[in-house]
């Protein structure tokens, strides 16, 4: 069996209280200002638990949704639903290095832009599409990061990845800010400073991503999602933990005692529900993850235990 997470704390009235088995997610609301790893780091300082970890970075002037996977619920990371949902605002006539408010200005139209002029060009960049990433991204490139040529002056050739945007609307537009709002829903890996900028060079005048709000990442939407100011204890972690099971889109099957004996040790158990080969499911007993297999024929093959 997998050793759980335990720690203790001391309460307001001096006496020492034990926790053990943090298993779950945390729907965080990523303030301004801060990196991703600097809320893994609160979280870890609050829980008294070393294996906490993110499910997809925010930069430090984006805000909203971050999950956070708590003690075992990290090794759940590569079954969440990696969809993600935005709120932009998009200045165009102004175009930066790092198509953000973060860079330097390198050019500057007077010419400007109408919502028709947006409402025609926007659904050139939905579907399946292809963008290149910003020169400032921490994707690697012969061992090292972009952002890494980029500070250097060295130019570098990226090439383009292929993304999904399944919903790009247009929410307001600031005619006299120059600044459009635009609700952004994708697939991983999509860079939404990336839209931003190409956004302006189809309109012919640049433009860079001013604000940006993560709204949904999956199952896990900002209606629901906690301040971080609100995590300042083991206590009030163990309050907004999540039940993985409510999170995992996949088959989930409840297994008796001799089933969870043989998950424990790793073992193969019987596929009683038929599902077609190379599935993957989640295995609960007692409303608790216990393992992560995969169908096989008429049998589910052990992946993960926790």
């Amino acid at each position: 069996m997998v050793k759980a997470d335990c720690g203790s704390e001391v309460t307001s009235d001096g006496a020492v209280k034990k926790y053990c088995g943090m298993f779950g997610f945390l729907n965080v609301r990523k303030p301004l200002g801060i990196t991703s790893h600097d809320v893994v780091y609160k979280i870890r300082k609050a829980s008294g638990i070393k294996q906490v970890g993110h499910t997809g970075t925010l930069d430090p002037f984006a805000e909203g949704v971050l999950p956070v996977c708590i003690g075992k619920a990290t090794r759940l990371i590569e079954y969440l639903n990696d969809d993600k949902e935005y709120l932009a605002v998009v200045k165009v006539g102004i175009e930066t290095d790092t198509y953000d408010l973060d860079g330097n200005i390198i050019s500057v139209s007077d010419k400007k832009i109408t919502k028709s002029d947006l409402e025609r060009i926007l659904p050139e960049f939905r579907g399946e599409v292809m963008q290149t990433p910003p020169m400032f991204s921490a994707i690697k490139i012969k061992g090292k990061k972009l952002y890494e040529y980029a500070r250097k002056g060295q130019q570098i050739e990226v090439e383009a990845r292929k993304v999904f945007i399944e919903k790009l609307e247009l929410k307001n537009f600031d005619i006299e800010n120059q600044e459009a709002e635009i609700l952004v829903k994708c697939s991983k890996g999509t860079y939404i400073r990336s839209i931003a900028h190409d956004v302006g060079q189809k309109l012919s005048v640049g433009g860079h991503l001013v604000k940006l709000t993560r709204t949904k990442a999956g199952k896990f939407n900002i209606e629901n999602s906690v301040d971080l100011e609100n995590f300042q204890s083991s206590l009030e972690v163990k309050k907004h933990l999540i039940n993985p099971i409510d999170m995992l889109d996949y088959e989930k099957i409840e297994v008796d005692v001799a089933e969870y004996e043989k998950i424990s040790h790793g073992n193969p158990i019987h596929n009683k529900n038929d599902i077609s080969t190379g599935q993957v499911v989640i295995l609960i007993y007692n409303d608790i993850i216990s393992a992560v297999g995969v169908t096989d024929g008429d049998k589910i093959l052990i992946k993960k235990v926790f």
